[in-house]
């Protein structure tokens, strides 16, 4: 080890040792620090200049690389390393999946410190790449251009992009040629959007001065094979708005919804806004099981289709159900776990605090002819109460889906205060399911624990867990 003169310190032939949070890896330091590295594998021999000092840590990045990993793999994508959002695709599947299943167990042991049984194996994605059904994309007239880039010394015509969010850089897009997330149109969508934007003087948005023409670019695709595109100006200039779709509809025919938003304030947020159609239906339709689920620019839905009819599988095999069931989906969303469980329920009882998600589900509900599902818009916290269990029943079973922060302690109380006889919570935070089952923990035995990786070259991992009254 030995200090710098601007104090930042080098640590020589360190092996990282473990995967940690949010997608970096761990190794230690010689004074026993944990030093915590972005785009390295465990097993990998290197030297580290750290890039921020903490009394308890050290953040860091590798400077020379002494030995690989034999769970290192190559990147297939070129953006690796500059776009943050495969961090893991330098590592081979089986090691992913081990990490992933490793950060469940040790939150809900570290976390919960409640008695769990054996996991069952962790279920993998079938498609590593290409497995996204929505991309957004941001226009910068302010490129991010990477070091490689810099040192080639070529001249850039311009410094038009659209792409990613630098990490950490507010203000910066890396421009993207091929994203390996999403399947075909999609890169070309992007491509010739932009090609055709920069061709015709269209102004990219410049996010420190809040000015400029072309903002975002959101792309969905369904498992029907449907297509949403959805731009979002800035400002109103009818005729580039007009040139820039028209080009778009007659380039794209497989386009089924053309959308638009004008959008002048500080954020990117569409969720306030008036969406616009431009041609073809607002909405795309994806399938399940025979159901039909509408999906709007503004609609929630499980990003890796195909995974997430494995997972919704899952769910209903925890909830056992033998069709006599009354069954509640707290945190219903537009209520597909909601139907995809009815035909085998007596009834089920979506509850959500989104307006829109609730009257999506109702529409979807209608065109699948779902009979025996209520829905019911509200704060989970405030409508999930005594006179809501008086009027809709004595719930036998409850799924439960919460946002990342988990389920809120009003929300836990009433569980244990009306005890269903089974709960099966699915989480995309393990460690938030982890404090909420050690609060159910007084009534409830975990009884069967399944990790289900969504999504593929990183970190995340959704977890499904039965409960079972004691």
């Amino acid at each position: 080890m030995r200090r710098r003169r601007n104090e930042r310190i080098v640590f020589e032939h360190i092996e990282i040792v473990d995967a940690g949070a949010k997608g970096v890896s761990v190794a230690k330091a010689p004074d026993g620090k944990v030093i915590f590295i972005p785009n390295v594998v465990p097993g990998d021999i290197v030297d580290i200049q750290t890039t921020k000092i903490r009394k308890a840590y050290y953040e860091g990045k590798a400077t020379k690389f002494h030995s690989l990993s034999k769970d290192r793999v190559e990147p297939i994508c070129k953006h690796f390393g500059s776009c943050g959002g495969c961090k893991w695709q330098n590592m081979n599947y089986e090691k992913q999946l081990f990490y992933k299943n490793q950060e469940v167990e040790n939150n809900l042991k570290r976390i919960g410190k409640i008695e769990l049984p054996d996991f069952e194996p962790i279920l993998g994605s079938e498609k590593q790449f290409f497995y996204r059904n929505k991309m957004e994309f941001g226009f910068s007239n302010a490129r991010w251009f990477t070091d490689e880039e810099i040192k080639s010394g070529v001249a850039f015509p311009h410094k038009n992009a659209l792409g990613f969010h630098v990490p950490k850089m507010w203000d910066k897009i890396l421009d993207i040629e091929k994203c390996y997330l999403q399947q075909d149109p999609s890169n070309a969508i992007r491509n010739e959007i932009k090609a055709f934007a920069v061709a015709n003087n269209l102004a990219f948005y410049d996010a420190r001065n809040m000015e400029g023409f072309l903002r975002t670019l959101m792309i969905r695709t369904a498992s029907t094979g449907e297509i949403m595109v959805l731009v979002q100006f800035f400002e109103e200039n009818i005729a580039q708005r007009e040139l820039l779709l028209n080009f778009i509809a007659n380039r794209f025919p497989e386009i089924t919804s053309l959308l638009y938003v004008i959008n002048n304030k500080g954020n990117d947020t569409l969720y306030d806004q008036d969406i616009q159609l431009y041609k073809g239906r607002d909405y795309i339709l994806e399938e399940m099981e025979g159901l039909q689920f509408s999906i709007n620019a503004k609609s929630f839905y499980q990003t890796n289709s195909e995974q997430a009819y494995e997972l919704y599988k899952i769910t209903r095999d925890f909830a056992g159900l033998t069709g006599e069931e009354l069954v509640y989906d707290l945190y219903t969303g537009t209520g597909t776990i909601a139907q995809f469980v009815a035909k085998k329920a007596k009834k089920v009882v979506g509850v959500e605090a989104v307006p829109e998600a609730i009257a999506d589900a109702k529409e979807n509900a209608k065109r699948n002819n779902t009979t025996n599902c209520d829905f019911f818009v509200g704060d989970m916290k405030n409508v999930f109460n005594d006179e809501f269990i008086a009027a809709n029943g004595q719930p036998d079973v409850i799924i439960t889906d919460p946002p990342r922060d988990g389920m809120h302690k009003d929300v836990v109380a009433q569980i244990l205060k009306i005890a269903p006889k089974r709960v099966v919570y699915v989480s995309c935070n393990s460690a938030t399911q982890a404090r909420d089952l050690a609060l159910l923990d007084e009534k409830y035995k975990v009884t069967r624990v399944k990790p289900v990786d969504m999504f593929p070259q990183t970190h995340h991992v959704e977890n499904v867990v039965l409960l079972e009254k004691r």
